[in-house]
């Protein structure tokens, strides 16, 4: 009965706790009317919200076991012991913040853990559409990109993005959902350094460009709160890589690939710093009065986009497959194994239901059932539309196409995910679907082969997704946004949420024009010289007796489907 009195007693207290002000750095939900009233009469809270170090000398942060962030109540840690009678309520509160921090690092975790398996969807979805020649070549791109990826961000791509994410602009009262222990990612440069009342810089920049702090993950971001960050990042960020090697397969080259993966954390971290890092174009609503700065949720710009537009780029540079192209009029090349495409596109649809409301880091926020139907509604009326826009275009509902409809839809709702209401993803994920159909086309026409329909999917519906928050967001969630609160919109609509032009604030929609032209200038540009300049080191294209014969004997040294193999001459049959 102790027990259980304590259990409930937790849960009440953990419920008051959420309410009077723990906010959560993806998802202030709500925010004071007035910033700097709010701020002059703000209670002094425990260090662990802050993160602040009282001691220079002995510094709480970076915190390796997480024992800083409030008290674990079994075994207690401050030696009070866990006797609900003899602890004052400053000692149940410790114990309750430390639960929470917890609660929102499972949710991270799991969540991550779920966008870490989208990677088998992946290798599924891009395999299957590719010829069984090639089926070893993609499948093991699909494979190798995570370790090559993940070395990358680890080497420097996480300090590049996220080193000075503490110093972003946030909502009023908000404290980070993951611990303490992200404040010392408070490293960066950029342009019109910040001083606090004493004249000392303070880390911050009036326009972020780059963070500078988590090289490696040495000593100085030695923190659980930062290692739960560090991973869910990567997951999104392996996401983006494995993009472009659905939209160059069956002619890619295994070295240059292998280049390709040490390489593309750096455009994606740098402009991840950008929008979700705290840089210039989050603080595009404090700066310039644009809505809430560049909104991006979950990534439809920031993975997905940036990944099509590499794709782009790198489609251009390596040229169409032999055989794509007979006299300027495009041929279909079918894949081996739709099957296949299905079953992958199921498990990046599942997959997607950790990347969406994983993106509040933090299980505490019950916005991520909003989130989880948005996103599952954007995907189905996708895929029905796309198959509306096939039959529209007399075509038969090539299965193939109905699952990038759907992975359309997803790559859309992405971003405005925890902004709109059910009817506004319903829409959203619509338009995608008769996007997708049309932009596969039109890219095809225009000399670009695409293998698997990756530029459409991701490139396109990444930048509609962008775009949309600015159109469908209703302002109902929020508040405080990259540490926008306009007195104006709190007297007209009871807070500051993000919203759309629907909604009443047209510059939202700008600001997130702005974003999609910075996106594809930057990620283009990259990627083209990138590829350009990989050329000269190592050939980007397989040569053409390579390719007519498959690339998994003469690349990779092993068949995909080995029966299907004439090994006098390892020729390909299928």
């Amino acid at each position: 009965m102790t027990e259980m009195r304590w259990i409930r007693g937790a849960l009440v207290l953990l419920v008051a706790l959420t309410v009077i002000g723990v906010r959560v750095a993806s998802a202030a939900d709500e925010a004071p009317a007035g910033g700097a009233a709010a701020a002059a009469a703000a209670p002094q809270l425990p260090a662990y919200f802050s993160g602040a170090n009282a001691d220079p000398a002995k510094p709480s942060w970076p915190d390796p076991t997480g024992a800083a962030a409030g008290v674990w109540a079994a075994p207690a840690g401050d030696g009070k012991g866990d006797t609900p009678a003899t602890l004052t309520p400053t000692d149940l509160y410790d114990r309750i913040a430390h639960n929470l921090y917890s609660i929102n690092m499972v949710w991270a975790l799991v969540t991550g853990f779920l966008v870490m398996f989208m990677q088998a969807g992946f290798m599924f979805v891009e395999t299957g559409l590719c010829r069984a020649k090639n089926a070893a070549h993609t499948s093991a791109m699909n494979f190798m990109i995570y370790p090559l990826g993940c070395l990358a961000f680890w080497t420097y791509g996480f300090a590049f993005g996220w080193g000075n994410w503490f110093n972003g602009p946030v909502a009023p009262g908000w404290y980070s959902s993951l611990g303490p222990g992200t404040a010392v990612l408070n490293g960066g440069i950029g342009l019109g350094a910040a001083v606090d009342a004493a004249g000392a810089a303070t880390g911050a920049y009036t326009y972020g460009l780059l963070g500078t702090k988590g090289f490696f993950l040495t000593g100085v971001v030695n923190d659980v709160s930062v290692m739960a960050l560090f991973f869910f990042m990567m997951v999104f960020m392996d996401t983006t890589a494995t993009i472009p090697t659905g939209a160059m397969a069956e002619r890619w080259a295994w070295n240059n690939f292998f280049l390709y993966g040490l390489w593309v954390a750096l455009p994606y971290c740098i402009y991840a710093n950008w929008v979700w890092g705290g840089g210039w174009l989050a603080q595009g609503g404090v700066n310039w009065g644009l809505g809430h700065g560049a909104v991006d949720f979950a990534g439809s710009g920031v993975v997905h986009g940036m990944g099509g537009i590499i794709g782009l780029a790198g489609a251009i540079v390596i040229g169409p497959r032999i055989g794509k192209y007979v006299h300027g009029k495009p041929q279909a090349i079918p894949g081996h194994d739709i099957p296949m495409v299905v079953l992958g596109t199921f498990i990046l649809a599942f997959g997607w239901f950790g990347f969406n409301p994983g993106s509040t880091l933090a299980g505490t926020d019950l916005r991520i059932s909003f989130i989880v139907v948005n996103t599952m509604l954007a995907s189905i009326t996708a895929a029905i539309a796309a198959h509306v826009t096939l039959q529209f275009k007399g075509l038969k509902p090539d299965p193939s196409m109905l699952c990038n409809g759907m992975l359309a839809g997803l790559v859309a709702i992405t971003a405005p995910c925890a902004f709109v209401n059910p009817v506004g993803a319903g829409i959203i994920g619509a338009i995608a679907g008769v996007l997708v159909v049309y932009s596969v086309f039109f890219f095809e026409a225009r000399g670009v082969d695409d293998c698997v329909g990756a530029i459409s999917v991701h490139g396109v519906n990444g930048l509609w997704g962008v775009l949309s928050v600015g159109i469908f967001a209703t302002g109902e969630y929020g508040a405080g946004w990259n540490g926008v609160v306009r007195d104006e919109m709190v007297k007209a609509y009871g807070s500051d949420g993000v919203r759309g032009l629907l909604y009443g604030d047209w510059s939202q929609f700008f600001m997130q024009g702005i974003d999609c032209i910075v996106l594809a200038v930057f990620a283009f540009t990259m990627a083209f010289v990138w590829f350009k300049v990989s050329n000269l080191i190592t050939p980007i294209r397989v040569s053409a007796e390579t390719e007519m014969e498959g690339l998994d004997g003469p690349e990779m040294g092993a068949h995909g489907y080995p029966d299907f193999a004439i090994h006098s001459g390892s020729k390909m049959v299928a």
